[in-house]
């Protein structure tokens, strides 16, 4: 896809779409242009060189394989809310596949799993006045880093097509529109659609919060958002963790 032709995207009213050839990371040039850009700005990388997933992991995108954006958002909602948006996220995404006809699960709290495999990042970051949300999808990609073989997917590979980024990127960014604004009083109605694809319930899970390691079974996903763990010291409510991996 050329530049001139992400023109042809629908984007939710109001909302700006910004397209770079290349970025080192669309989520650092938003922080970094955020005193300037308005609510709901999209800025998309065909290439992204320098990405960044959760605790510093890298995010690489190749023009048509990969799909990286980020949209800066200034929430109604309480600041301390701002972290449900990594859910409402992974939600919009998940939707969004649906129309596709690709069934993907949300693995708390930033990622999506087609078959158990990674198909999508995302990564929230608060800035003075607003919040980034930024989304990597492997759209046609077929060829990963031997260090991610048996671990990631694209769309291209489950849903045994070539997709138009463009079409993605305007679906998920209607989606994102309707539920980003929900994250407060209509919060308990996402959460019930985000549990229906829960990835990690009843699996054993290992994960590192800020009260240490944990290991135990994950029972759901709480009215908060939070992860529900039953750890043989009892039920433990995380709202936020480094990184949760599954080990059964």
């Amino acid at each position: 896809m050329t530049v001139s032709s992400w023109e042809s995207v629908e984007v939710p009213a109001g909302w700006t779409l910004l397209v770079h050839p290349e970025l080192e990371s669309t989520n650092s040039e938003v922080l970094r242009r955020a005193g300037q850009l308005d609510h709901g700005t999209v800025v998309v990388a065909e290439r992204q060189t320098a990405g960044r997933g959760r605790r510093g992991a890298p995010w690489l995108a190749r023009p048509g394989e990969g799909l990286t954006f980020s949209v800066w958002l200034r929430p109604e909602a309480a600041r301390a809310l701002w972290p449900r948006l990594s859910l409402a996220a992974g939600l919009a995404v998940a939707e969004a596949m649906q129309a596709f006809g690709i069934e993907a699960q949300i693995k708390w709290p930033n990622d999506l799993l087609v078959d158990g495999r990674k198909l999508c990042g995302i990564l929230v970051e608060a800035g003075a006045h607003g919040v980034v949300v930024g989304i990597g999808i492997n759209v046609n990609g077929s060829d990963f880093p031997p260090e991610l073989d048996g671990q990631a997917t694209s769309m291209r590979l489950a849903g045994g097509r070539d997709f138009e980024p463009g079409e993605v990127l305007g679906l998920v960014l209607r989606s994102l529109h309707r539920l980003a604004g929900r994250i407060g009083a209509d919060f308990p109605e996402l959460i019930d659609r985000i549990r229906e694809r829960c990835a990690l319930r009843g699996h054993r899970v290992r994960l590192e919060s800020g009260s240490g390691p944990l290991c135990g079974v994950v029972e759901g996903i709480g009215d908060r958002g939070e992860l529900v763990v039953v750890a043989d010291d009892g039920r433990h409510e995380i709202l936020q963790a480094h990184e949760v991996r599954v080990v059964d």
